[in-house]
């Protein structure tokens, strides 16, 4: 059952058990109220004390459970790092609440997430003023500041060996991610390669046809011509019977280049499919056009390249949860359009990834416009032509 379960689902539910494990203490408090020093008197009843500190501790399980939901498979959005603010708070008043070092325990979850929501260095420094600023609570049980300081270090190293295992654990699954990708990527390529060497071997063999058949029939057609006008008689009959078969041969072997060379299309439809499958945190919706014939290898190459980019995009920038990519063929142009369901924005910045495609496209004479509004996702259209040469010069290739 573990085996199916990721790096980041072990990790929330571990943290969800470790939460409810504290929750313990509140059945004892209920049970043996005598063993918790808690700071009472008339402006503090015992029930409210309670009741806010239960509140506190709610609060922080519901944030846990929202904040783990998609860890790791989007970028940290502003609302998750609300969510960890509101989850330090949570646990620091727990501390000071029930004047115990329960909170120290919670802030050790809080610790398993910093290194997916903060960087590094911001992720320490969270972690040793979360944990230093729980030191007040156990000077209140009567601790000198020293033993009150050794406390929360104690509590502090436990925090680090979790910030460390949360760490190890984020590094593992964008090295999983990273593999996932260059697999899908080293499929896709490997199939657009198939199809290149298909197509250069159909042409390879049109090509010899045309030049060695081709040439030979029609100097034999030639001579069949002129010997039938230096015979006469039977044999007459036998060489325009041999001429007649050369022209019908010369004529098959013509459109056997043709249609060798009209059939010599990459098939892209096979390459693109590999890059949408196992992609986390994105549903992706190919309705792509079976097959996809595009004559070039470059800009057959170019349009793969472009794919990958626009589903990396949706995964880990856009927020998005679904992609929708659309692809077929014009006469001899390339239609593809892909939108997501992700945030969007209200102003455009174009980074390396589509300044790359735009320059890829615009170095085949194709195009790319993007759209995009707030909370409306973004929407790409791109177009490339299928061929570098004109169909007027495909057609002609044999004649």
């Amino acid at each position: 059952m573990l085996s199916r379960l990721n790096h980041s689902r072990l990790l929330r539910f571990a943290g969800l058990f470790t939460w409810a494990m504290v929750g313990s203490w509140v059945v004892q408090l209920w049970l043996d109220p005598g063993d918790f020093a808690l700071p009472t008197g008339r402006d503090n009843p015992f029930n409210l004390l309670v009741a806010r500190w239960v509140a506190l501790y709610l609060s922080f399980g519901a944030a846990y459970w929202w904040i783990t939901r998609d860890l790791g498979s989007q970028r940290p959005s502003p609302l998750s790092h609300v969510l960890l603010l509101v989850l330090t708070l949570c646990a620091i008043g727990v501390s000071y609440l029930s004047s115990t070092g329960l909170g120290s325990i919670l802030l050790m979850v809080v610790a398993g997430l910093l290194p997916w929501l903060l960087p590094v260095r911001v992720g320490i420094a969270w972690l040793i003023g979360g944990n230093l600023a729980i030191m007040p609570v156990f000077m209140t049980l009567g601790m000198p500041w020293l033993v009150a300081l050794a406390q929360s270090l104690a509590y502090m190293g436990f925090s680090s060996l979790v910030f460390v295992t949360g760490l190890v654990a984020m590094q593992q699954a964008q090295a999983r991610e990273e593999q996932r990708r260059l697999n899908a990527e080293l499929r896709a390529t490997r199939l657009l390669l198939a199809e290149s060497a298909r197509v250069n071997e159909r042409t390879r063999i049109s090509r010899e046809l045309h030049d060695l058949l081709g040439h030979h029939l029609t100097a034999l057609s030639l001579n069949l011509e002129v010997a039938g006008h230096l015979v006469d008689g039977r044999a007459r009959e036998h060489v325009t019977q041999a001429h007649t078969l050369a022209k019908l041969l010369l004529t098959d072997v013509r459109e056997a280049v043709s249609q060798l060379r009209d059939d010599g299309a990459i098939d892209l439809a096979a390459a693109l499919q590999p890059l949408a499958e196992n992609v986390p945190g994105l549903v992706i919706h190919m309705d792509i056009e079976v097959p996809l014939p595009v004559e070039d290898p470059d800009r057959a190459h170019v349009l793969l390249r472009c794919t990958q980019e626009i589903i990396t995009n949706a995964a880990r920038h856009s927020g998005a949860r679904n992609l929708w990519i659309r692809a077929r063929r014009e006469r001899c142009r390339i239609e593809m359009t892909a939108r997501d369901d992700g945030r969007g924005a209200d102003r455009l910045t174009a980074g390396n990834g589509l300044r790359g495609m735009r320059e890829r496209l615009h170095q085949y004479g194709g195009e790319l416009t993007i759209e995009t509004r707030p909370q409306a996702g973004f929407q790409l259209h791109l177009t490339l032509p299928a061929t570098a040469a004109p169909a007027a010069a495909i057609e002609g290739v044999g004649a």
